[in-house]
This record gives structure tokens, C-alpha cells and sequence, in this order.
């Protein structure tokens, strides 16, 4: 079977209209230092730098940004009252919050989340490492770049009504996922790979961008598949967010779910999440598959990666592994997932249309790696099925 999708807008279209920023930062170095570093993006244009809240609150309809980079900490009015009032006077905006790693500002990221932030980014913690701080520096402009320009496709793109996704697995028919644009110029057929035959026994999940609120959402709607099959995740975020992360799922999925811990047996009915400082995988002792924590370099520009769950699972469930990548930036994922593919495993991506960023699961469909592409709402209900022995 496959799908059609629409490509990505062309590098002209983005020059010609560049992405508008509103840096809002009590702390005139980090105000400095971010222009500096966008302003010689040729697809970015800094449109204000202000120093509280209320000042962005004020100026942000007369700036008309795209993207708003949101300090959680500052005085007058600080980013958590800030970015309801923000969100009530231009609703399309993309507000990325950032503060430095403290449970606090941890707790405070994720609750944003939840206020309709796009996303956030962990900052260094004093000046003299924030002006040197050359991931920070990556991460927050492939950021604003990957959420200012999904914001100005879909203000291009036209007002139409979603496309079933109906088709029956294993049809060798084409069908468009919701959201995307029949007939698009440029758009491309990709094949989706048969469901596997064996039943999953693991469930492993990848995400980035977009991913807190994405899992919230899945988590609350998987029930008892929970109970039948261990859940591990790898969700690209620092130390401190992840436990965070983690008493955020046990409320919303009614499960327990916890960083997991080196050497501890893999069990049904838990969710296991990679800790901010560690790649995890699965090996086997005793016959048993246990977690294993690895302190090495990063893997795709990550710590934790996606890829070496992923990788792992494959050898230890092997056609048993089923493996779902949510929304995010790049491609993390997409080698484990082709060797999950390879063993007979099962592999699902969410669709682009109820993506924050659709890289991570983009790169898994358009590789052809993908037994189904689903919006988010519909994948609990499929993998569901799956675990019951279900084909369709």
C-alpha cells in the first residue's frame, strides 16, 4: 500500500518570507547573544528583543512575530502569565519557552506544554556558558527554524477538508493521511510496509519536538495495553525534565512510569523512560531483557538517542519489537527502526498533520519502514489491535 504526501515547501519560499522572531528575556547578554546568532540566518529576521512579558504582551500584534522565544523566569511578568495573553491575541503563534535546568523551570517548561507552548529549550546556566554554548546554539535554531516554518506552511496551505484514512491494510490502493493536500504539487507516493505477523511484546517509542504533550495524549488512551506489554520511551529532553516527564505520564496514563534504572527487569504493565543524561537499552540476562544505561557520546546530535532502543530491542524481541515514532526534529529512530523492520517488527509513525515537527516520523515513512501512519488520536485504538492479535 501507499500514501501519498505532500513535500515540504521550497527553499525560495522560505528566503522570500522569512521567519519573524520576538526574543523576550529579562537578561540583556542572552538578548544579545540570540540576535546575533539568528540574525544571520537568511530565513530569520529578529523583529524585537524585549525584557519582560508584559512588554511582549504589548508590542506582539504591532511585531506580528512568527516565533516567540519566552524566558520562564523574569521580572514585571514573567513566561508562564505571560503566554496565555500571547496565545489569546495571535493564536497561530509558536512560543518557545526557555529556562535553565531546575526542577522548577523544569516543572514550569512542561506545564507551558500543557498552555499551548510549542515547545522548549533547556539554556546554559550563567553567561559566560550561554555565549559559548554551541549546541544551544544549534538546538535553538534548528528549533525556531522547524517550528516558524511549519507554522508558515500552514497558513499557505489551503483551506480543505481531511481525507479519510480509511484503506484496509494490505490494498494495494493509495490514500492520503488527514491533512494533506490531494494532488499537491510535488507530492510523493510511500509505501507502507505489511503488519507483522507475530503479536508485539514490547512496545518501544521515540520522540522529540512535540513530544511531551503527543505522549500525554497517547498514554491516557492505551488503558489496558499497558498492562500487557512494557512501554519504553526515549523522549529527547535534559536531566530534571525527564522526572518531570515521568510523573506527568503515571497521572495521565494511570500507570507507573519512571527513569528507568540500570540493570533493572524489563515488566508489563510500566513505562520505563530513557533519564536525560543516558542512552537506554534493552539486553538479556538470565532470560530476562533488563535496561541498560550508557553514558556514551551522542548518537544524531542526542543523549538519550532513539536509535540504540530501538537497535536493541531488535535483538532482543526481534519480530516482538513494535516501535512508534512521534513527532520531532530529525531523524533519530529511523536506523533502529530499519533494523526492528528487518527482524519482522512492527513499526508506526505519526502523521505529519497532528505533528508538532514531522522529521522523526517523516524520515520513518518516507524510508518506507512504516506499517501505518496515523494521526495521533488514532494510534492507541491500532497498536491496541495489534497486541490482540489483530491485523487490520
Amino acid at each position: 500500500m501507499s500514501i501519498a504526501v505532500a513535500a515540504p515547501p521550497a527553499a525560495t519560499e522560505v528566503a522570500n518570507d522569512p521567519i519573524r522572531v520576538m526574543v523576550v528575556d529579562d537578561a540583556v547578554v542572552v538578548r544579545g547573544t540570540i540576535m546575533r546568532w539568528l540574525e544571520p540566518e537568511p530565513d530569520m529576521e529578529v523583529v524585537a528583543s524585549l525584557r519582560s512579558g508584559r512588554e511582549a504582551i504589548e508590542q506582539v500584534e504591532r511585531r506580528a512575530p512568527d516565533v516567540v522565544i519566552l524566558d520562564v523566569t523574569m521580572p514585571d511578568m514573567d513566561g508562564i502569565t505571560a503566554l496565555p495573553l500571547l496565545l489569546e491575541k495571535k493564536r497561530d503563534l509558536v512560543v518557545l519557552m526557555s529556562s535553565t535546568l531546575t526542577r522548577r523551570n523544569a516543572e514550569i517548561s512542561l506545564q507551558a506544554l500543557t498552555l499551548g507552548a510549542a515547545d522548549y529549550i533547556p539554556k546554559p546556566e550563567c553567561n559566560r556558558e550561554f555565549t559559548g554554548a554551541a549546541s544551544f546554539r544549534r538546538e535553538l535554531i534548528d528549533k525556531v527554524r522547524a517550528l516558524g516554518s511549519r507554522r508558515k506552511r500552514r497558513l499557505l496551505a489551503p483551506r480543505i477538508a481531511p481525507v479519510s484514512a480509511g484503506a484496509q491494510v494490505g490494498e494495494p490502493s493509495i490514500y492520503e493521511t488527514p491533512g494533506i493536500v490531494p494532488g499537491a504539487s510535488g507530492s510523493e507516493k510511500i509505501l507502507l510496509r505489511p503488519l507483522p505477523a507475530t503479536t508485539p511484546r514490547a512496545l518501544l517509542i521515540g520522540a522529540s519536538t512535540g513530544g511531551p504533550q503527543a505522549l500525554s495524549a497517547l498514554l491516557a488512551d492505551m488503558g489496558e495495553v499497558i498492562d500487557q506489554v512494557p512501554v519504553l520511551l526515549t523522549q529527547h529532553m535534559p536531566p530534571t525534565f525527564t522526572a518531570i516527564l515521568a510523573e506527568h505520564l503515571t497521572r495521565a496514563s494511570e500507570r507507573p512510569a519512571c527513569e528507568a534504572v540500570d540493570g533493572e527487569v524489563i515488566r508489563s504493565g510500566r513505562i520505563y523512560i530513557a533519564r536525560g543524561d543516558r542512552h537506554m537499552r534493552v539486553v538479556r540476562h538470565g532470560g530476562e531483557p533488563i535496561i541498560a544505561l550508557d553514558n556514551g557520546p551522542l548518537i544524531n546530535f542526542c543523549k538519550p538517542a532513539v536509535d540504540p532502543l530501538f537497535s536493541s530491542a531488535a535483538k532482543v524481541w526481534g519480530a516482538g519489537a513494535l516501535a512508534l515514532v512521534l513527532t520531532g526534529m530529525g531523524s533519530d529512530g529511523a536506523r533502529g527502526a530499519a533494523e526492528i523492520a528487518a527482524v519482522g517488527g512492527g513499526v508506526i509513525a505519526q502523521d505529519e498533520a497532528t505533528s508538532v515537527v514531522w522529521g522523526m516520523p517523516g524520515q520513518i515513512a518516507q524510508a518506507g519502514l512504516a506499517s501505518a501512519v496515523l494521526p495521533l488520536d488514532q494510534i492507541a485504538a491500532k497498536i491496541a489491535r495489534m497486541i490482540s492479535g489483530g491485523r487490520s
